[in-house]
């Protein structure tokens, strides 16, 4: 089948300038390198009993040195090994094929996309290849601390969320104005939910990570901002389906189910919500479904969130409270993973879940995933968290900013009613209004990357 590409050339680390460039430099040999210092560590504390494991662990750590000396000298992406889980070898390696004919198959000139998908599907197969470390989640220590440290973001939401809930449900006959404000209140909630990155921010103290999930940015960061378009397409649903196809475990995958509890509990417009994770490793911090089953389980438990946090008893009821609504919804079907909750690293997930970890942009979902695509259009809206959804809606390309967020989707254009909400952390955006680009370019010179500004942008199914 013919390959759609943008017209305009594909992000890489072959220019200088780009966070491309410094994410292959720096931020990737960091990841690999505590990657590293986590096996060592679990090693380290293993007896003579578990000596075939620490064989293996030994070789799973320089397997990812070995790695990390590719990438510093900009070597040859190597082809795949079997894994099992996804069943994606062959398509990987066909891109590594086709990459090595345009002469861009190193870790430099690769498109970056493409490159970082690499990494950590390769990364996964470290693991995947042994008997004793096939179901470790070497991210799982960091997003369980990054979440520990979320008590105070998320107890401030907990309570807000709980006095809505006391209110009741807002008839749209009488206030159709409060439900609008209520659903782009949520949005920005779960839009700057997105703060918390830890492929991004890889040495956060308590206290910063604390700072970042209580700034009130507010809409004037948002710099293409299609709030009120997602409105006039929600409060035209009854009894609707929404998809969210989620980016970061822990805080952030707090807010998407905060604004997937009003959607259901609170709005008139939607009785169902669908979540999408992935199914192994993914860009460090990426929900899997053990992760969504831990946060769940951490809201009913009352050690979880350490006294050193300072919650109130009302803080610990109002967690209380949205977990066991949010459990209960989970075993009512109205919130469901794609998948099973207890589906493990090494299950088949099938093409509604793989292709979420493929190496393709999703300008290839009709062709490459039409299972999965057609899953997602029995929802009438999906919502597509985080900077990397992002990357891989518009292809990760050097689009003007000015194009059009419809045009930059290509082949996947007016298949689904989609709205992305993204925080900026690499170097593609588009949709932007004329002239936004030259403003904030004078206000912040790492606008792009830096996760301050954000773009929420909606395009339409065709009808």
């Amino acid at each position: 089948m013919a390959r759609w590409t943008p017209p305009f050339p594909l992000c890489s680390a072959s220019q200088k300038e780009s966070f491309a460039y410094e994410s292959t430099v720096k931020r990737w040999p960091v990841i690999l390198t505590q990657i590293i210092d986590e096996v060592a560590r679990i090693n380290g504390e293993l007896t003579t009993s578990d000596a075939d494991k620490v064989t293996e662990g030994k070789k799973v750590i320089n397997d990812i040195a070995g790695m990390i000396y590719e990438m510093r000298h900009d070597k040859v992406l190597t082809p795949l090994e079997p894994t099992g889980l996804p069943d994606d070898t062959k398509e990987y390696n066909d891109e590594l094929a086709h990459w090595a004919s345009q002469g861009t198959d190193t870790w430099f000139t690769a498109p970056w996309l493409g490159a970082e998908c690499y990494l950590y599907r390769r990364l996964r197969g470290f693991f995947a290849t042994t008997k004793h470390w096939t179901q470790f989640d070497p991210f799982a220590s960091q997003k369980l601390s990054t979440w520990r440290s979320s008590a105070a973001g998320a107890a401030a939401l907990a309570q807000t969320l709980e006095k809505l809930v006391a209110s009741g449900p807002v008839d749209p006959e009488k206030d159709l104005d409060k439900l609008r404000l209520d659903f782009i209140g949520m949005l920005e909630v779960d839009l700057w939910g997105n703060a918390t990155d830890l492929s991004l921010l890889t040495s956060l103290t308590h206290e910063e990570i604390q700072q970042l999930q209580s700034v009130e940015r507010g809409q004037k960061f948002v710099l293409r901002n299609d709030f009120e378009h997602a409105w006039n397409h929600v409060k035209t649903l009854k009894d609707a389906r929404v998809d969210i196809v989620m980016d970061n475990s822990g805080f952030e995958l707090y807010t998407d189910l905060v604004l997937a509890d009003w959607l259901v509990t609170l709005s008139p417009y939607v009785s169902e919500v669908v979540f999408h994770p992935k199914l192994i490793p993914w860009f460090v911090s990426d929900v899997q479904p053990h992760d969504f089953a831990l946060l769940l389980d951490s809201l009913n438990d009352p050690a979880f969130f350490p006294a050193a946090a300072g919650l109130s008893d009302a803080d610990r009821d109002a967690l209380k409270a949205v977990g066991a609504r949010w459990r209960k919804y989970v075993d009512e079907g109205k919130f469901r993973l794609s998948v099973p909750l207890d589906l493990k690293m090494g299950d088949q997930g099938g093409e509604v879940a793989d292709f979420w970890t493929s190496c393709h942009p999703f300008s290839a979902l009709p062709a490459q995933a039409p299972e999965l695509l057609n899953d997602l259009q029995q929802g009438s809206l999906s919502i597509w968290k985080g900077d990397l959804n992002y990357r891989k809606l518009v292809s990760d390309a050097w689009w003007p900013t000015t194009t059009p967020f419809d045009e930059a989707l290509g082949p996947l254009r007016g298949h689904l009613n989609i709205l992305s909400l993204r925080t900026n952390k690499a170097d593609v955006c588009v949709g932007l209004p004329v002239g936004t680009e030259e403003r904030v370019e004078k206000e912040d010179a790492r606008w792009r990357v830096n996760g301050k500004y954000a773009v929420v942008s909606f395009s339409p199914r065709d009808k």
